[in-house]
């Protein structure tokens, strides 16, 4: 392999395998990294560039997959023209949107190479090397690279970005656990099952975000549904209250975790103080208002903190006096800043990528996870304009995408007529 990556000038086949190798290291450096996930996004982007075919390319754009990412970047763009902001506040909106033009260039490659199961793997080696460092921080807190404000056994980032990983690996093991159980390869069903559980494991007893804990169930419910025979999927749920029942008796960290919920919600409501559940209702009630200001095109990209700023009453210490650029809501934060044209941009996208991954096989499940995924979490973060999240969700899409296009294709080109038909 080394010398076929150093043969790549002379051979085409060789450099559709270094742009793959790029994407693994990608992979590998998301739980780790965002400069090196930029610098590294940049140099695939370069590599891609002496692969590509330039007419099979553009017909690709032209498919909805490809299409819609493109348009609610292009209304971002333009949206910088009717924004009240500063041009420099207008652009740096503008640059968590444009992560999604990297969509069309991963589907259109991972649509050539059978190698998406590469990039797949070495996000969930380097988050179980991940889980393990979070262990050894939890017992030793100056490991962390994260000093001063650090969290509890988070080495890098936060507990909200570790979360999201853990819990995408955990449910995305599901499905090879059950297929490899069912044909009685218990050896790798084992391996894989004591991964999947360790991940559980460090969230229950070392740090979990509330969002994780939303969107775990939803995902774990869509396989049962899909999979699992209906007497299974009761035996199972009744397992899994009894389970999660216990994680909590057993778990302080988990414990004050959910009861934070109703804690925060509490002290927002009777001292208008800022907690995270109150601010965030805060955050909604204004954005709704905002977005009945201009219901059509919004008020224009990185309108929002000109907004919050306006809408203020009081100290910056009470709830009701927080500025913000980012409402904590994907939906509220397309709506703000391009309205009802960006909503309905916003889930055709949401919407097409979930029904590419209507299939059978790992790839689909993996990537109907990071779909389910980004949908449910952004409904208490902007996470696909956050930088983690979002490409979190760009490279699983982007990856288990274009090996769906390609399976469909070859479905095609196997049905009688089908020469006929292209």
């Amino acid at each position: 392999m080394f010398s076929q990556v150093l043969s790549a000038r002379h051979d085409p086949v060789a450099r559709i395998l270094n742009v793959d190798l790029v994407a693994v290291l990608v992979a590998a450096l998301l739980p780790w990294s965002t400069s090196g996930v930029a610098i590294v996004m940049i140099v695939w982007l370069v590599a891609l560039v002496y692969t590509l075919e330039v007419r099979p390319f553009l017909a690709s754009l032209r498919r909805p997959v490809c299409m819609l990412p493109i348009a609610l970047v292009v209304l971002a763009a333009v949206g910088t023209l009717w924004s009240d902001a500063p041009w420099g506040v207008r652009l740096y909106a503008l640059s968590p949107v444009t992560k999604l033009l990297a969509l069309p260039l991963l589907l259109y490659h991972f649509e050539r190479t059978k190698r998406g199961l590469w990039v797949f793997a070495a996000f969930l080696i380097s988050c179980t090397l991940l889980m393990a460092v979070s262990w050894l921080v939890l017992l030793d807190p100056g490991l962390s690279l994260k000093h001063g404000d650090a969290e509890r056994g988070i080495f890098v980032k936060n507990y909200i970005d570790q979360s999201q990983e853990f819990a995408l690996c955990a449910v995305a093991l599901v499905y090879p656990i059950v297929i490899l159980l069912r044909d009685r390869k218990n050896r790798q069903a084992l391996l894989l099952i004591a991964i999947s559980v360790s991940f559980i494991v460090n969230m229950t007893f070392v740090v979990v975000s509330r969002t994780a804990l939303v969107t775990m169930p939803v995902m774990l419910a869509v396989f049962a549904l899909m999979h699992l025979k209906w007497r299974t999927n009761v035996i199972l749920f009744a397992g899994t209250v009894v389970l999660a029942a216990l994680a909590w008796t057993a778990s302080p960290q988990l414990q004050a975790t959910t009861e934070k919920f109703t804690r925060d919600y509490r002290i927002y409501k009777e001292l208008n103080q800022p907690t995270s559940i109150g601010v965030r209702l805060e955050f909604y009630r204004k954005s709704l208002h905002f977005f009945a200001e201009a219901p059509l095109i919004g008020h224009g990209t990185g309108s929002t903190r000109g907004l919050f700023e306006a809408a203020a009453t009081g100290p910056a210490v009470l709830a009701a006096g927080q500025v913000i650029g980012n409402p904590h809501n994907q939906t509220l934060n397309v709506a703000v800043q391009w309205g009802s044209v960006g909503v309905v941009i916003l889930y055709a996208m949401w919407l097409v990528h979930l029904l590419l991954f209507r299939g059978e096989g790992l790839v689909a499940w993996i990537g109907l996870m990071v779909v389910l995924q980004n949908f449910f979490s952004s409904l208490f973060n902007s996470h696909l304009f956050d930088f983690h999240e979002g490409w979190m969700y760009v490279l699983g899409v982007g990856v288990a995408g274009g090996a769906m296009l390609r399976e469909n294709f070859g479905k095609a080109a196997r049905e009688p007529g089908s020469a006929v038909r292209s």
